[in-house]
């Protein structure tokens, strides 16, 4: 092995990483690798069961469909992480009319059900925003990113306030004994800590509000559920409307599953810290 490893030096370069092995021997990915032939096999032959030829031309517009979720959840979570971190950094105010004022946002819009908030953004908000002599059109999606953002920085803001709070006293008042501002001990010392102990639950409440963006179709946005419901009524056929709600089911699950797969690596990685 060694002669071999000395005549070529890149042999051992191109092994493929344990962690590779283990993602090839993973069931869910063997299972899923199956799948996938099982039906490109069905798509290309004429012993194709109806369904799944039906479902073949329909997974495009699924895909698309899908796309749009992805779209709604990036941007609730991107709008909902800055208001929650200006929130939970008020939180902590010295002031209690402010930290009041806050406390009241963060139940409220954690405890409201997220389809009674898409809802109330959906219908509160005008149909078209009038500028002088011009309209705009308020679409139907940015209302449910809304909707999806009020909640998300409640949660944010709680999350935030915990991990400050999750900082030893200590270490303020270490750091205010080498000269320290306050402003350089949050954003040197304490931040880089908030931003390790803040990354698991956000990407559990990032996952948690790319499920909820199924309930966008039930205000008019053409995302994947209402599309797999415009394909079960074009094509009329009960295996096929159970095949098009199960391939919504493993559409969520394959981009929601990582993420969790992720989340648990992080936590695992900062109890070790």
């Amino acid at each position: 092995m060694a002669n071999e490893a000395a005549l070529n030096p890149g042999a051992t370069a191109r092994l493929p990483s344990p962690a590779l092995l283990r993602a090839a021997r993973s069931p869910w990915l063997i299972g899923a690798a199956a799948l996938l032939a099982l039906c490109l096999y069905w798509a290309t032959t004429d012993s194709a069961p109806a369904a799944i030829v039906h479902l073949w031309k329909w997974l495009p517009a699924l895909l698309r469909g899908l796309w749009v979720n992805i779209e709604i959840s990036v941007l609730a979570v991107a709008i909902g992480t800055v208001v929650g971190l200006v929130l939970g950094a008020l939180s902590l105010s010295p002031s209690q009319t402010v930290r009041t004022g806050v406390r009241w946002y963060v139940q409220l819009f954690r405890n409201a059900p997220i389809l009674v908030l898409i809802y109330f953004t959906t219908y509160v908000f005008p149909f078209e925003v009038k500028l002088v002599s011009w309209s705009f059109p308020f679409p139907d999606w940015i209302k449910v990113v809304l909707g999806l953002a009020l909640p998300t920085s409640a949660n944010v803001a709680e999350i935030f306030r915990g991990a400050i709070q999750s900082i030893p006293s200590a270490q303020w008042e270490a750091a205010q004994s080498l000269a320290f501002r306050r402003s350089q001990i949050f954003r040197l010392i304490v931040l880089p800590q908030c931003v390790r102990r803040m990354l698991p639950p956000w990407m559990n409440l990032y996952a948690s509000i790319t499920m909820s963006t199924s309930l966008a179709s039930l205000v008019g946005v053409h995302d994947v559920v209402d599309t797999a419901q415009i394909a079960s009524n074009t094509v009329a056929r009960t295996d096929f409307t159970i095949l098009v709600y199960f391939t919504l089911l493993a559409l969520f699950f394959a981009y929601c599953y990582p993420i969790a797969r992720f989340t648990r690596k992080l936590e695992r990685r900062h109890e070790n810290h």
